[in-house]
């Protein structure tokens, strides 16, 4: 693949072009130079686009794709390409299929199917067999075929002997392990955040504390076997606080927040809209604002999209008996751009890399071409046509948001 970016603003930290104009020319899937005009003396394709900013490519640690199983909700292809159009280079594939991602040759399977893609599928293999939180699955088997993290998707581990065992056993070979923040019994058969609106729809609530508590547990087992731990999407103030501590004590853990969490409260549910049903719940603003608080000083380490396709007959149902989920690739940029400045976004979306072994190459010649194309200033409203995903259940739809993406220019290849 051989291309020219035209008068692209490189938005990148680490490089020395940083918030620079610049030309860059892309051969074979290598950044061969950065300047203010490139002469096209090979003829190749250029791309020119209005405002077009770029940065390194972006990553999101936690999305479904359904497949195998689920490929009414979406699949691997698809999901994919959706992802590319909205400007990751990598994503981590949840273990939630049919069958769930249990074994080395699940792994294969699905590294297969996403093989020579622009965009890079990590998959996270499930922590216990068939998530059901009794056995641990075959994690070292994973590790060795591609998983590069294990997670029973919104599902937490009830037994904590055998998270305990989890991550020491991981420590030999320092995989990531992940724990949903859930205590189930606390939580009971809430189907939203317990507060004011909860009262007022009288739906059941489910309360903060049944997740910091269970966060505080995890923190606690993390403490005495002195494994690594990443606890995916907190929703809570307390859950904020909690993880600062640990941090302060140098545990081995790390943590992201769902984006629509950072964006919407409870009182969304006022009307009983289930596209705002989603696990963990929305909160309040006061949750809201330890988040960002959060974010800001690096309490919390990444965000998420939570990408989960729902079929439209999970969601257009009672809500106590709807689906929980959203998708969010399509939206991710838009929303963080609406809360964050644009430089504080782009970090938000690549920062989990490392923590994933996701492929980081910063914007200089000679690197390895791994690119986000995006224009950061165009505001518009979130529409059904705006979907790429093969179920339309968005959280955003019908929200503004700032800021649209191109594509991508990855893996020696470019989605536009």
């Amino acid at each position: 693949m051989n291309l020219i970016l035209k008068s692209a603003r490189i938005i990148d930290t680490n490089s020395s072009h940083h918030n620079a104009t610049k030309d860059i020319l892309i051969e074979n899937g290598i950044i061969s130079k950065i300047a203010k005009n490139i002469e096209n003396i090979n003829n190749y394709k250029e791309i020119e686009l209005e405002n077009l900013h770029v940065s390194q490519g972006w990553f999101d640690s936690s999305v479904c794709f359904g497949e195998p199983g689920f490929e009414d909700r979406e699949t691997i292809q698809n999901g994919l390409n959706t992802a590319a159009k909205s400007g990751f280079t990598s994503v981590c594939m949840q273990a939630n299929t049919k069958p769930v991602l249990n074994n080395n040759s699940d792994i294969f399977a699905i590294k297969g199917r996403s093989a020579n893609h622009a965009v890079s599928l990590l998959p996270v293999g499930a922590l216990t067999t068939n998530s059901d939180s009794l056995d641990l699955a075959e994690l070292f088997d994973m590790l060795q075929a591609g998983a590069v993290a294990f997670s029973d998707y919104k599902i937490p581990v009830k037994n904590p002997n055998l998270l305990k065992i989890a991550l020491q056993y991981t420590k030999q070979f320092k995989a990531v392990v992940c724990s949903f923040p859930l205590e189930q019994q606390i939580s009971g058969k809430g189907v939203m955040n317990e507060e004011l609106t909860s009262t007022k729809t009288g739906l059941k609530g489910s309360p903060n504390l049944a997740e910091s508590m269970q966060v505080a547990r995890d923190l606690f087992l993390l403490e005495y076997t002195e494994g690594q731990l990443h606890i995916p999407t907190i929703s809570t103030k307390e859950s904020v606080e909690l993880i600062r501590e640990a941090k302060k004590k140098g545990l081995n853990i790390t943590c992201s927040a769902a984006i629509h969490n950072l964006f919407f409260t409870d009182e969304m549910l006022s009307d009983f809209n289930t596209q705002y049903k989603v696990n963990p719940p929305l909160r309040i603003q006061t949750d809201i604002d330890a988040l960002i608080e959060g974010l800001k000083d690096g309490t919390i380490d990444m965000v998420t999209s939570d990408h989960n396709p729902v079929t439209i007959e999970d969601k257009n149902i009672e809500f106590e008996n709807a689906a929980y989920g959203t998708i969010g690739l399509e939206t991710a940029f838009g929303a963080l751009n609406t809360l964050f400045t644009t430089e504080k976004s782009v970090e938000l979306l690549t920062k989990g890399k490392a923590i994933f072994n996701a492929n980081t190459h910063c914007i200089e010649e000679g690197q390895t071409v791994d690119l986000s194309l995006f224009n950061p200033e165009t505001k518009y409203t979130f529409a059904k046509n705006n979907i790429f995903s093969k179920s339309k259940n968005s959280i955003f739809l019908n929200h503004d948001l700032r800021g649209n993406v191109y594509g991508i220019v990855a893996n020696n290849k470019h989605v536009l």
